[in-house]
């Protein structure tokens, strides 16, 4: 399974003993755009009252970056390594421009051609360019060199969900709630715009210095209109469909959100073992232990997810993602509040100013020289996008 992202299993089969998360590979970002509630006239009303899919505005912002200047490596101070992954690292820079600070994904080219993610690395960027939501990662730009590749984005300082709920072992309902609805209101987003996201997971929920979301790491994410087949993803969070090697399309999502609210809710993915084989065969059985101490319409909900019938699962019927929204799970939550980011989110980092990364894991920092040109680049024409 070339394409599937192994580099989590250590921490996730560490989590069996409760230990501490490491940071996995991480694109940050914060997007400190305001929000635009635009009621949806078309949709049903749910029976909180409200137009259950507030729509986001995202065309001011994505017309702002028409105009935005060309990025190089010069503009940064590279500061400290933030993740590490199989092709690359993130890391804590600060802008000799305006002195802010951002953080920088450096891509290694002869890594992402050996592991067979051109593709995937070209979609990354050409989706973040494409997208702007207040629970999505921001870009700022990209650039590259004769060895690397370089995404520029917002710093997302309060590190990932993933570190968060392993301290706290589980969540209560209403923290898993909130999480999961930030969660929901930025893949139907994606989903109005065809893209699937395929990566979810508590190492790429980012968390703000207010504490709401931000998705990152766009790695895997893909413009499907239909239907596609490559098998990627995180083994735990795999659909059925595709781990049988079907078509398969944004319904994957949904059952994924379902993994993650399980995993929220009980500090560990309903379907797990150390081998994948066997883990796959788990998640296609099917069988899954509820906890006693899941609310009931947690479980119903769950069950409504985690189906591997594409013909009942939420999410995937004729509306959609309200079948969630409306779901007594979350009665009385609030989705237009929720996108609005007025409602106060459950954990807020402790943060001690501009470009602190005490959230994050420490790292080896590499030797490695940036920007170097001049060299023979055998890769480039594979990447003209940056």
């Amino acid at each position: 399974m070339e394409e599937t992202k192994h580099k989590v299993d250590q921490q996730r089969q560490q989590q069996q003993q409760q230990q501490p998360a490491n940071t996995n590979t991480t694109t940050t970002t914060t997007n400190n755009n305001t929000a635009t509630t635009i009621p949806n006239a078309t949709r049903h009303h749910n029976h909180h009252h409200q137009a259950a899919t507030p729509v986001y505005n995202d065309q001011v912002i994505l017309q702002h970056r028409q105009n935005r200047p060309q990025l190089k490596l010069g503009d940064f101070h590279v500061m400290r390594t933030l993740g590490t992954g199989s092709f690359g690292r993130v890391h804590l820079i600060q802008s000799r421009v305006n002195a802010r600070h951002y953080a920088m994904k450096v891509l290694k080219k002869t890594e992402v051609v050996r592991l067979k993610q051109v593709e995937h690395t070209n979609n990354e960027k050409h989706i973040l360019e494409a997208v702007a939501h207040p629970f999505l990662v921001n870009l700022w730009g990209t650039f590259q060199d004769d060895s690397n590749l370089y995404m520029v984005m917002d710093y997302v300082a309060g590190g990932e969900l993933f570190s968060v709920l392993r301290r706290s072992h589980r969540f209560p309902d209403h923290v898993a709630k909130f999480y999961a609805g930030e969660v929901l209101l930025a893949i139907d987003y994606l989903h109005s715009k065809d893209i699937i996201y395929r990566d979810l997971k508590p190492e790429n929920l980012l968390l703000d210095n207010q504490g709401h979301i931000k998705i990152t790491d766009f790695g895997f994410a893909k413009y499907v209109p239909d239907i596609t087949w490559t098998l990627c993803g995180t083994p735990d969070y795999l659909a059925p469909e595709v781990i049988q090697s079907k078509g398969y399309g944004k319904a994957v999502d949904w059952w994924s959100l379902g993994v993650l609210v399980y995993e929220m809710l009980a500090g560990q993915p309903p379907f797990y073992d150390d081998d994948h084989l066997k883990l796959y065969e788990k998640i296609l059985a099917g069988k899954i232990r509820w906890p006693s101490y899941f609310d009931p319409a947690a479980v119903s909900l769950l069950r409504k997810l985690l189906t591997a019938d594409l013909s009942k699962r939420f999410g995937n019927l004729k509306a959609g993602s309200d079948d969630i929204k409306r779901h007594a799970w979350f009665e009385g939550v609030d989705f237009h509040l929720l996108l609005a980011k007025q409602i106060r989110a459950p954990y807020v980092p402790n943060i001690r100013g501009d470009g602190d990364a005490s959230h994050f894991d420490k790292y080896p920092e590499t030797n490695e020289q940036y920007g170097v040109n001049g060299l023979n680049d055998p890769y480039r024409s594979l990447f003209l996008s940056f």
